[in-house]
């Protein structure tokens, strides 16, 4: 073989190599990816199940119930962006953070009765935080808008969804 065939053959390797790192690379960042949604997004453009999100946006006041599961806390309640709200359990110890009017985001899959099933809640760490996410969602449909001060008062989320 000639020395301009085996460096062509070296090169043409080598890139094959490349490529299928890439791709393989690639494959793994997009069946980790976790896209965070608001409950108005989840019912105009449901996700398949299954699928894991992010949900984010406020606890609807006096929606949050306990109940229990054997020995294991479980909590129903509401989330909403301001145009419609999305029931989520959740099995487990919620954060001390949470409250009814606050901004959470909660992981988990959508389930087949469009009941939210969380793995995971995540409440804010302060008065003065809100998740960009949430902060985003109801920025976007108009509900808050941060340089007219505070969010709405927790006692005004369930009057803003959709019946």
């Amino acid at each position: 073989m000639k020395r301009k065939t085996k460096r062509l053959w070296i090169v043409l390797s080598c890139m094959l190599g490349i490529a299928v790192a890439i791709t393989l690379v690639l494959s793994a960042f997009s069946s980790n990816l976790v896209y965070f949604k608001a409950p108005s997004q989840i019912i105009n453009h449901p996700t398949p199940a299954r699928t894991t999100i992010r949900l984010g946006g406020m606890v609807v006041a006096h929606s949050l119930q306990y109940s229990r599961t054997g020995q294991t806390p479980t909590a129903q309640f509401k989330i909403t962006d301001g145009q419609a709200a999305i029931e989520v359990h959740y099995t487990g110890v919620l954060p001390d953070l949470f409250r009814e009017g606050q901004s959470v985001i909660a992981i988990g899959s959508l389930g087949k009765d469009n009941i939210f099933n969380a793995n995971e809640v995540l409440a804010k760490h302060d008065e003065t935080y809100m998740p960009k996410e949430v902060a985003e969602a109801l920025r976007k449909n108009g509900k808050w808008d941060p340089k007219y001060g505070p969010p709405p008062d927790a006692a005004t989320w369930n009057h803003m969804t959709k019946p």
